[in-house]
């Protein structure tokens, strides 16, 4: 994920809180005033001597006049943050650097232009922009854009409804997010890494229970879950403060946050659906009416209503998962 970090060589109280409140991920600033920065809220701090990260020794920040500048620059990404600044905004030297470990490489830039142009070199982009601004709405918006590059759009696929079956008890998780999901919002979920069922959040009004527009009731504790950077996990690892994907009924996604997991043994049926090429897929949920799936209208079906033929939305895909990471290679999972 890339990261956004505020310039600060002089004492501006006004662009520390935003940068706080906005979601900048670091400010970089004197040793002087450090102190400043961390009294008005939580956010790393890189500097010299005093910083979370140190400057040079974890960061450092290097000016390309020439080759030997750059090739300086490629030496130091083997070790550390490199933040280098280029002469007019020159891109031959990042295009250069990011092969050469761009997990790591750094720029300097003056504005939201500026960093559209650095997050998409090469279509791969630096880790991360260093804004230098004077202006409070260009921090919003550079955020903005740093922070929407994290979502991911995904081409849904429709499954249809082969079989449900009531299987007993298990342990399932109910994911309490940090953000109220809206109508049509909920996590993907299933029982094999390529195909993923959308489970639509608890925000709905019924006879039953209260709505809780935060969670999700997700599924049993081994099912997969995708998580932002194009990775899954499995929904029994989920802590608070985790991130997770929220996947609304046009493949849109945003990233939320765990603020709590409960697990507690609950009825539960496994749904088996085929995707479009006629392969067999599953997801094991809580037997409740208050559970839910997507149909391929967007709207909300509760799992005990969906019966053989019924269609609903999710995502497949055929690589196979390593550690949560896409890795090509023949996987089956039944």
């Amino acid at each position: 994920m890339k990261e956004i970090w505020l310039h600060l060589d002089k004492w501006k109280k006004e662009l520390v809180t935003e940068a706080i409140e906005t979601g900048v991920d670091a400010v970089l600033t004197t040793k002087e005033l450090a102190a400043r920065v961390r009294d008005l809220g939580r956010i790393m701090v890189v500097c010299p001597e005093t910083g979370d990260k140190k400057v040079p020794e974890d960061v450092e920040v290097i000016i390309i006049n020439n080759k030997e500048d750059e090739v300086r620059a490629a030496r130091s990404l083997g070790s550390r943050t490199v933040i280098v600044r280029t002469t007019d905004w020159d891109i031959i030297p990042l295009e250069n650097l990011i092969p050469q470990g761009g997990q790591r490489l750094f720029t300097f830039v003056r504005n939201l232009e500026d960093a559209k142009l650095a997050a998409g070199i090469m279509e791969k982009g630096v880790a991360g922009v260093v804004l230098e601004t004077s202006s409070r709405e260009e921090i919003s918006r550079v955020v903005k854009f740093i922070k929407n590059l994290e979502s991911e759009s995904f081409g849904l696929s429709i499954f249809t409804v082969t079989q449900v079956k009531n299987i007993g008890l298990g342990d399932r998780v109910c994911v309490d997010t940090c953000s109220n999901l809206e109508l049509g919002e909920g996590l993907f979920v299933g029982n094999s890494s390529q195909a993923l069922f959308l489970v639509h959040a608890e925000n709905i009004e019924n006879p039953y229970v209260s709505p809780r527009p935060f969670r999700v009731n997700a599924g049993a504790v081994h099912s997969y879950v995708r998580i932002p950077g194009d990775r899954t996990r499995y929904l029994g690892e989920l802590k608070t403060g985790d991130p997770v994907l929220i996947i609304n009924g046009r493949g849109d996604s945003y990233t939320a946050h765990v603020g709590r997991s409960k697990i507690e043994k609950r009825p539960l049926l496994v749904l088996f659906a085929e995707d479009p090429e006629g392969n067999e897929h599953s997801v094991v949920l809580q037997n409740a009416e208050t559970i839910r799936l997507m149909d391929v209208d967007g709207k909300p079906v509760s799992v005990v209503k969906l019966k053989k033929g019924d269609k609903v939305l999710g995502f497949s895909e055929k690589t196979g998962r390593h550690f949560g990471m896409a890795v090509e290679e023949t996987i089956k999972e039944q």
